[in-house]
């Protein structure tokens, strides 16, 4: 099933999909999808962001794929929804967005092996983890300034669970900006799968229920600007619109 929160009529709602474009309320009212505001899917409780871990970014980048996982955390102001803007700096030379997989854990994980990962999923969702290029003072675990922005993350629009998603590993992402597609790739391309990234972050701290783990983005970013609707994809789990809008003077 896929789920979502949303505010309607000043008021918070938990949602499920109805058909496309449409969802249901709790109480059973259906809704078209651009008659509500879209909150984040989840509270994120602690965020795990992953530095290149697809091997074609690596490339991309001029960089040697990580021999581990290189994880950072990321601030929970980061996370808009569904149709939310995101802000540019307006002295920002390069900003890109980033398709990622975002893995939700469902029950406290420690110590756990990577063949038993999966039973501590809760769900997926999709996240577009912006980042500013000129910003960026260490590639491997970015800054603050870089990845714990107001609104630079947006994050939905479904939490879709664990079971209605077969094969994490084999989907395909895609990214398109203004309608047009810039951004392709697999999961099957990262460096270190989802069970991987489960076992390395509970081998020396307990995961939790709402901990997120983002799970990084193939090549094919570009710049982007105020004005620009960018849309990251991800088959089986969902489709993230944002716009990007300038600071605030």
């Amino acid at each position: 099933m896929k789920h979502a929160s949303i505010v309607y009529e000043g008021v918070t709602h938990a949602a499920t999909e109805a058909g496309p474009g449409q969802i249901r309320l709790a109480d059973g009212r259906i809704l078209a999808e651009d008659a509500v505001a879209w909150l984040p899917p989840i509270e994120p409780r602690t965020t795990f962001t992953l530095a290149i871990n697809y091997a074609d970014h690596a490339r991309e980048l001029a960089f040697k794929a990580p021999d581990e996982p290189l994880g950072f955390l990321k601030a929970a102001n980061t996370f808009v929804g569904h149709r939310a803007q995101t802000l540019r700096p307006a002295d920002a030379a390069f900003m890109h967005y980033e398709c990622e997989l975002a893995v939700v854990i469902g029950k406290p994980a420690s110590r756990v092996k990577r063949d038993q990962a999966y039973d501590y999923v809760a769900g997926y969702t999709v996240a577009n983890d912006y980042a500013v290029r000129d910003y960026l003072e260490n590639w491997y675990r970015p800054n603050l300034r870089v990845k714990s922005r107001d609104t630079c993350t947006p994050l939905g629009p479904w939490l879709v669970d664990r079971d209605d998603v077969p094969d994490p590993m084999n989907l395909a992402l895609r990214t398109t900006v203004n309608g047009i597609e810039t951004q392709r790739g697999n999961t099957r391309d990262m460096v270190f799968d989802v069970p991987a990234l489960i076992e390395y972050f509970s081998s020396f701290m307990t995961l939790s229920p709402g901990d997120l783990i983002l799970t990084g983005t193939p090549d094919g970013i570009v710049n982007v600007m105020p004005g620009d609707e960018v849309v990251t994809e991800i088959e089986g789990v969902g489709r993230l619109v944002n716009t990007l809008a300038p600071f605030p003077s």
